[in-house]
Formats: structure tokens, sequence, C-alpha cells
């Protein structure tokens, strides 16, 4: 167990000041490494079962072997190590706009960084996501077979308001045109199922469901639950 409070990088971005701390969290005597931008809590190693059940659900949607996954946000790395898990996974592509996230797992500041970076199937890469997305794929631009994505708070609840275009008919039908078919698009949410995105999910998919993730909460003492939706070319 480290130190009780230690700030382990502060970088600035353009969505706010983006800070990586780890503190003992005393009712349970562990560390616990968190993620702020500006005045948002963006993620806590104490929650990350529905980070995880994100590659899981999401993988387990799809069939066939030597898939190729991309996940957008790195965050903490549970989703990405999640979809190593999988032994079906040949190749993991993982996105993030922030250079400082991407700085922490070379730097093996987190606690899954090196089992991350030290598997041969990951890339990490700068890029936004969302612009890639939009982007039309040429003829040699890869097709997913799975593209799990956890950045945002939810659909509804964006860190930039310039990744509001992904939750529309608009949006979902570009991030389809990246997936093979019977391709997979997972996304995390920490609001309870949208029925109207449900409804848009199923103008460009063939199939949807929304899986409520439900976890203890050793802070309240309750029982929290976050959203992943999965979605079938």
């Amino acid at each position: 167990m480290s130190v009780r409070f230690e700030e382990l990088d502060w970088q600035p971005t353009t969505m706010g000041d983006l800070t990586l701390r780890r503190r003992v969290e005393p009712s349970l005597g562990v560390d616990v490494y968190e993620v702020k931008l500006g005045e948002e809590f963006l993620m806590s190693s104490l929650f990350t079962v529905a980070e995880e059940a994100l590659a899981t659900l999401g993988l387990a949607a799809v069939e066939g072997d030597r898939l190729n996954a991309l996940v957008g946000g790195l965050g903490l790395g549970y989703t990405a190590v999640a979809a190593l898990a999988d032994s079906r996974v040949h190749g993991l592509t993982v996105v993030d706009a922030l250079p400082a996230v991407i700085d922490w797992h070379e730097r093996g500041l987190l606690p899954v960084s090196k089992e991350l970076t030290g598997d041969v199937r990951t890339s990490l890469v700068l890029d936004d996501f969302f612009g890639l997305m939009r982007a039309a794929p040429g003829p040699e631009s890869p097709r997913y077979d799975a593209i799990l994505v956890d950045i945002d708070h939810s659909t509804r609840h964006q860190l930039d308001p310039s990744h509001a275009d992904l939750y529309t008919h608009t949006g979902l039908l570009a991030l389809s045109r990246h997936l093979r078919s019977g391709g997979v698009f997972a996304l995390w949410s920490d609001d309870p199922p949208d029925d109207e995105f449900m409804v848009e999910l199923a103008r460009v998919f063939a199939a949807s469901l929304a899986h409520v993730v439900s976890f203890d909460n050793p802070i309240t003492g309750g029982t929290s639950a976050n959203t992943v939706y999965v979605a079938t070319v």
C-alpha cells in the first residue's frame, strides 16, 4: 500500500485539466487510482466491473476466431485487458485522444499497464476516435469484428459537445461501416438504458440489447449499475 494520497500526473487538455491520482481508500485499505477531467470524476479502479463487461459482453456477441477489435477510450485500461483475455482476439487497437493517458500506460503507472502494453496484440493509438468513425473507410481500411467504446459518461452526457453526433442515426451509421458483416458495436454508459437511443440503434443494426450491469459499491454499501449496449450489424 502506498502513501495516503499522491498525484501521479497532471496535464492541461482542451477539455480541462487531466489528473491521475492514487489514494488509499480507508474503508477497504486498498490503493485506488482515479482520473479527473476538470471537476468531473471520469473513472476509478474501485469500479471496473462494467468496464470489463463492455469487452466480455461485446465479444461474446461476435462469432469466429482471429478477431480484430477496436477499443475507443483507453482510460485505466480495464476494458482493453478484458478484451485481451478473449483468446480469439488476434489484434487489439486502442484509440485515445489524450497523449497523457497513453503515456501513463507506457510508463507503467496503472495496475494493468504492464499486462496491456506487454501483450504483442496491443496497439495504442493517439487519435480522435470520433473523427475516425466519421471518416468513410477506404479500400485498405480495417474492418473490425468489435468496436468497444467507453469515452463519454452516457449517450446524453458527453465529455465534449463534438462527440454528440456519434449517438445519432448518422453517427451510428458511419460507425457501422467500420465493422465487418456480423460485427458488434458495444457501448458503456453510466445512465440507465435509454429508450430513444435504443430506437436509433434499431435503425442501423440488425439486433441490439441493453445490458444492465450491477456491482457492489463499497463506498455506499449498496449496489450500483451501469449499462452496456451491444448491437450487431
